[in-house]
């Protein structure tokens, strides 16, 4: 029996095209400019000193950082400092309605299914907590943070690791086994199995053949 559901965002509950043509992009292009006019805000502050620690670099100017946090986008790591001032700048582009949160959908009316059935739904997203929030509060299906009852990121663990499916569980406060985790990517998806999760792929193109979960093309078929 499933009693909680994790979703994933890019590419299951979102078009991997915002992502990487409408966010990423906008947050490129002002990161120098915010990280010098914003350096004295304790959260900056904060993500500033996380990228001198990835580096190793303690005393590495703002310019230096800046850099790093470029390298950074261009290799995709998942560096929690850079989502963190991602969603910084997000923010600014969601308040100024520069655009909205890409939602499917099908996906609200998943959401409204399970909130009738009185099953609790959690995010779980490589993006920031704070990024997760501004997507689902200025989607264009309006706020749907009120369907949503938390919210994970890389602070637990990153999402191709068992023990960040272990923490999350621990969190909720759920057994593994009622817990159903919904990814495009079958790899995140194998390390929810290994700890014990129920998963489901979310496929929106052709079928993963190197995947061994249960497939379905739509929130509507879950």
């Amino acid at each position: 029996m499933i009693r909680a559901i994790v979703t994933d965002i890019e590419g299951t509950t979102t078009d991997i095209q915002f992502v990487h043509q409408v966010l990423f992009p906008y947050a490129r292009e002002r990161l120098a400019e915010f990280i010098n006019a914003q350096q004295h805000r304790s959260e900056v502050r904060a993500a500033i000193d996380g990228v001198r620690q990835e580096i190793d670099q303690s005393e590495a100017s703002l310019s230096q950082v800046t850099d790093a946090l470029l390298e950074f986008m261009d290799e995709d790591l998942k560096s929690t400092s850079l989502k963190a001032l991602q969603g910084m700048i997000w923010r600014y582009g969601y308040e100024n309605g520069d655009f909205t949160g890409h939602l499917y959908a099908d996906v609200l009316p998943a959401f409204k299914r399970w909130r009738a059935q009185n099953i609790p739904l959690y995010i779980y997203s490589s993006g920031s907590i704070a990024a997760q929030k501004l997507l689902f509060g200025y989607s264009n299906e309006g706020d749907l943070t009120p369907f949503l009852s938390g919210y994970f990121d890389t602070h637990v663990g990153h999402k191709r690791q068992t023990g960040s499916y272990i923490e999350i569980a621990k969190q909720i406060d759920l057994p593994a086994e009622q817990l159903l985790f919904l990814s495009d990517i079958h790899q995140e998806l194998d390390a929810a199995k290994a700890a014990g999760w129920q998963t489901l792929q979310l496929i929106r193109g052709e079928a993963d053949a190197q995947s061994q979960h249960p497939q379905v093309s739509d929130f509507s078929q879950i």
